[in-house]
């Protein structure tokens, strides 16, 4: 059995767990906020089928509050209904306003919501610019849990952004008393935000375990790339919780993407939670629903529909990821695997995954016709049982994604035609 130091708290590797880590993928929130760049909704619609196909246990869908995220939410959980996204946790992400809580749920139907809301001084200060103050925060955050908790919201969590920063011992203080405030009002988690990445791993550690300890609430833990510390961030936050009695919630985006210098990776947390020293087999702690085999499938789907090519020493699905070329390491390699990889390439899926065909080829798209729609259909072997409905739709989505679709999507249109025309329904 190991033991393993951090900052004056220790945990033992070895011992099974009572308290597991999830994932909760924000791609579809926080990731489509990358400047430049987004996803259209039918592509945000196949990210969460992918991401329940992975085993993820919740995705932060999106925005309820906004007009145009309606059409898109609403058939989402039209399709959980149905059991294509079960059981998938589908949730939406607004600020800690009473004005705002009542907006989302009186457009969706959402019943899993995270309130967000400054917790900083630096950022009430400069926010609010002397509006409102620290006890404000608090108690705009208050009326907001208990409006989302009265009109019947299952989950609630309330984010502390920038948490990180409250990092002298008032304001850490000051944290706690925030956190107890929305557990009293009825929150259900608590998210720690390195909203500047700013944290290392023993002060995200230290401070989560004190909240953690204090609260006794699930910690969600959500921090950006800004130092390159996200994704150790993130493992060693939610260590910190674990250790303090309470299921961890690690948010993550798929590639990393998200503002500035992006989020934590989604498939670097899951290595980290299953490969790295002290974790490699105390499998127990991550949720055991994670299927790493999608891996490679859902980083490329991602990456085409951002138009963003994964770097090439990407974790896991970087072109160069298990390219061995020193003559020592290939010597090794060829000897045994095990010399120079902590993981295989089969375990991340890689290689099962669509190939666009050259050569003579016959496509469907936004100037398709029915002929040629039949014929792909066929190929594909997906049935449809109105085709020329299927073409309608086909014609709309390849409009709305501008782009090629993929065999999944047009599965998806054969199959699901009216949750796709609600889709493709994005009126101002």
């Amino acid at each position: 059995m190991g033991e393993t130091k951090n900052n004056g708290f220790r945990y033992d590797v070895g011992e099974p767990r009572k308290n597991r880590i999830y994932i909760m993928d924000v791609t579809n929130r926080d990731g489509v906020q990358t400047a430049r760049i987004s996803l259209s909704k039918l592509q945000k619609t196949m990210l969460n089928i992918y991401l329940n196909q992975m085993g993820i246990h919740q995705s932060e869908m999106g925005f309820p509050a906004l007009d145009h995220e309606k059409n898109y939410i609403e058939a989402n959980l039209r399709l959980q209904e149905k059991g294509l996204l079960q059981p998938l946790v589908l949730s939406g992400w607004c600020r800690a306003k009473k004005e705002d809580v009542e907006l989302a749920l009186e457009k969706t139907r959402l019943k899993h919501l995270n309130l967000s809301i400054s917790v900083s001084q630096i950022m009430t200060q400069g926010k609010f610019s002397g509006r409102m103050d620290r006890s404000d925060v608090i108690k705009m955050m208050v009326e907001a849990v208990k409006t989302a908790k009265d009109k019947g919201v299952e989950i609630v969590g309330v984010n502390a952004e920038d948490a990180s920063r409250t990092d002298e011992r008032y304001d850490e203080d000051y944290l706690i008393e925030f956190a107890l405030a929305a557990k009293e009002a009825g929150a259900d988690r608590i998210r720690y935000c390195d909203t500047l990445g700013y944290d290392r791993t023993i002060s995200i550690y230290d401070s989560v375990h004190r909240l953690a300890k204090a609260v006794q609430l699930p910690i969600e833990l959500h921090c950006h790339n800004d130092l390159g510390y996200a994704v150790a961030n993130s493992v060693e936050g939610a260590m910190g919780a674990i250790d303090a009695g309470v299921d961890a919630y690690i948010n993550t985006t798929v590639n990393g993407m998200g503002e500035r210098a992006g989020n934590a990776d989604l498939v670097s947390v899951i290595l980290a939670l299953t490969k790295s020293r002290g974790l490699r087999h105390g499998s127990s702690i991550l949720d055991p629903k994670v299927d790493l085999k999608m891996a490679w499938k859902i980083c490329n789907y991602v990456a085409n529909a951002f138009g963003q090519p994964i770097p090439i020493n990407q974790v896991g699905v970087g072109g160069n990821a298990f390219a061995h070329e020193s003559g020592i390491h290939a010597d090794g390699m060829l000897k045994d695997r095990n010399n120079y990889e902590l993981y295989g390439p089969e375990e991340l899926g890689i290689g099962e995954v669509e190939v666009r065909r050259i050569g003579r080829v016959i496509t469907t798209g936004e100037y398709g016709g029915l002929k040629g729609l039949l014929h792909v259909l066929e190929e594909l072997g997906i049935e449809s049982v109105d085709a020329r409905k299927t073409l309608h739709l086909v014609q709309y989505a390849w409009h709305h994604n501008q782009m090629e679709l993929t065999a999944d999507e047009i599965w998806l249109i054969a199959n699901y035609p009216e949750e796709v025309r609600q889709i493709l329904t994005v009126t101002p």
